[in-house]
């Protein structure tokens, strides 16, 4: 039994899925966007290569399927970047985290997508989000002119900026703008990372705002922004930390951290308050650390959050080609670049935040020892959904100790029980009620060889009703509709849809395709209605960056082809 092949050795491609199994249902529409990086280079760590973009098509006979079939289709991020490499891959050189050339880093864009009304987006942790069509999933544009971002995270040459942020900014409904964050390399009050808020708001065209947060040096990453009504919420994620004698070519020796901070700050704080200028957030600190976390929208009665908790899964340690695994086997050669994966059960929290006390205040915990690899979940984004939280979905991808090196192992051996990791344990889809987080239904997955992945919610009927935005279905908060939960296999690439309310019945429906087609990895997912025209706004184009004094800090030499991709891009929109 090993993690499917297929991750690192199928192909992007398009193809069809059917129906095997139950029937699907017609109340169902939209579509389900996952990112992916794809596998342009052999890199130690895969997860930073370029990205892409897939879609399925939730209704049968469109995106040009056949009657009766369901369309997957790929797309590769033609970025400013991607088309740079295209022309140039000469310049560029890999690293433990990604690509470097003369020209600037890369902005893979390859980790989560994000709908925003009718616009597509996708997001990384070490670059701006980019803009796709919905239609043709073609790059249109960055978001925010690298100046109004406060500069590179970093100073560096190139006429591509460096600019450390997060895979998942959030929307704001009211505001109708895009929080996110940038993190730039300080020294005071310590040497590591200060992070600002940036906000974009979709009538700004070419620029977005940032506030740094005083006083704030930390050594991790900010791979999730959440938000209340009033409320923003940062945290460091603990569980990625780069590790300077690593990046040298020496063992890592970082480990991740028990407990983070968390920030929080209010939004009218920003109000009129000038790009640039400092504010304080309020500090309080969680455990375990947690990637992901999301909070109730209505904050009457509090700042209530679900933590996603992480515990000893560090992002940072990849697999190399002569690690051996936790029971003495050499690591699987095609799993080389993948993560690794969980060293102790997964804790899920719902908590709640008090900015008075500077508490976070245990409402509903649940961890057992089945719970080994959250993956990734699946709840209602509407604002009516996120208002009145009802259900949350959750992948676990179970214990899979041919994924854990005994290097990772080795290093954590006084925080893990190694007597624990020597079995696989099954996965599972698990539902929890918000609030006591009490367990639901659990669906397994008892083939050891299935690899489920990100699940995404989709409502019943979405946006049938004019009283409710377009991501809401009859009944918002997570119970009225579906859960679609990929399962990855090298007996072909299939996706089970559930009742939302009933996830430990199984599934009610099965695609696969129909030649049992494989799909690489992909990382998160999404649900979105379907949408055919780029909505008219300003943007930013290339061309509007490469100032004199950017394109002098290049070699002359690739000066033409920097010009061909700003004339091309120039283009799209």
């Amino acid at each position: 039994m090993s993690t499917p092949h297929s991750l690192t050795t199928a192909p992007h491609a398009d193809f069809e899925l059917e129906v095997v199994e139950g029937v699907w249902p017609e109340d169902i529409s939209g579509e389900m966007v996952f990112s992916s990086p794809q596998r342009c280079t052999p890199m130690d760590y895969s997860i930073f290569d370029w990205g892409s973009i897939c879609r399925l098509s939730l209704a049968a006979g469109t995106r040009g399927a056949g009657p009766g079939r369901f369309a997957w289709q790929t797309r590769s991020i033609q970025s400013p970047g991607k088309r740079l490499w295209d022309r140039l891959p000469e310049q560029f050189t890999t690293t433990a985290t990604g690509y470097q050339s003369p020209l600037g880093p890369a902005n893979a864009a390859n980790t989560a997508p994000l709908p925003w009304g009718g616009r597509l987006y996708t997001t990384w942790d070490a670059g701006r989000p980019i803009e796709l069509h919905p239609d043709t999933l073609e790059f249109v544009a960055e978001v925010g002119h690298r100046d109004s971002w406060g500069g590179n995270s970093l100073e560096m040459p190139g006429i591509m900026p460096f600019l450390l942020s997060t895979a998942h900014p959030v929307v704001d409904p009211e505001r109708d703008c895009l929080w996110s964050v940038k993190l730039e390399f300080v020294m005071e009050p310590s040497i590591g990372l200060r992070p600002s808020v940036v906000r974009y708001d979709a009538a700004d065209g070419t620029q977005v705002r940032h506030w740094p947060l005083e006083g704030v040096s930390f050594l991790g990453s900010t791979h999730t922004v959440s938000q209340t009504r009033d409320w923003l919420i940062l945290a460091d994620s603990g569980n990625f930390k780069p590790d300077p004698a690593e990046m040298f070519g020496g063992e890592r020796v970082l480990t991740i951290d028990h407990e983070v901070p968390v920030w929080l700050i209010r939004k009218d704080q920003l109000d009129g308050l000038a790009t640039g200028t400092p504010v304080t957030p309020i500090t309080l600190t969680m455990a375990p650390p947690a990637g992901h976390f999301y909070a109730r929208w209505d904050d009457s009665d509090g700042i209530s959050v679900v933590w996603e908790g992480m515990d000893l899964m560090d992002l940072a340690f990849y697999l190399k080609a002569d690690d051996l695994d936790v029971n003495g086997n050499p690591i699987d050669p095609a799993s080389v670049g993948l993560y690794n994966m969980a060293m102790a059960p997964e804790t899920i929290v719902e908590v709640l935040f008090d900015p008075e006390s500077g508490k976070a205040i245990e409402r509903g915990i649940y961890r057992e020892d089945w719970t080994f690899n959250l993956q990734l979940s699946a709840m209602d984004w509407s604002t009516e959904g996120l208002t009145k939280p009802t259900l949350h979905h959750v992948t676990y991808q179970g214990c899979r100790p041919h994924n854990i090196s005994l290097r990772a192992a080795t290093l954590y051996a006084d925080r893990i029980d190694l007597d624990q990791l020597r079995e696989a344990t099954p996965g599972a889809l698990a539902t929890f009620e918000r609030g006591s987080m009490e367990l639901k239904a659990k669906w397994d997955y008892p083939n050891l060889d299935d690899h489920i992945t990100s699940p995404t919610f989709a409502p019943r009927g979405g946006g049938s009703s004019g009283a409710q935005s377009a991501y809401a279905g009859g009944e918002p908060g997570g119970h009225d509709g579906y859960v679609l939960q990929p399962v990855m296999s090298d007996d072909g690439f299939r996706v089970e849809l559930f009742d939302a309310a009933a996830v430990g019945k199984g599934p009610i429906a099965v695609l696969k395709g129909t030649n049992r087609e494989c799909v690489p990895m992909v990382l998160h997912s999404a649900w979105m209605p379907s949408y055919h025209d780029l909505v008219d706004a300003e943007r930013l184009r290339f061309s509007d960056e490469l100032s004199d004094d950017l394109m002098a800090s290049v070699p002359e030499e690739l000066h033409g082809a920097i010009r061909e991709v700003a004339a091309e891009c120039d283009e799209l929109f």
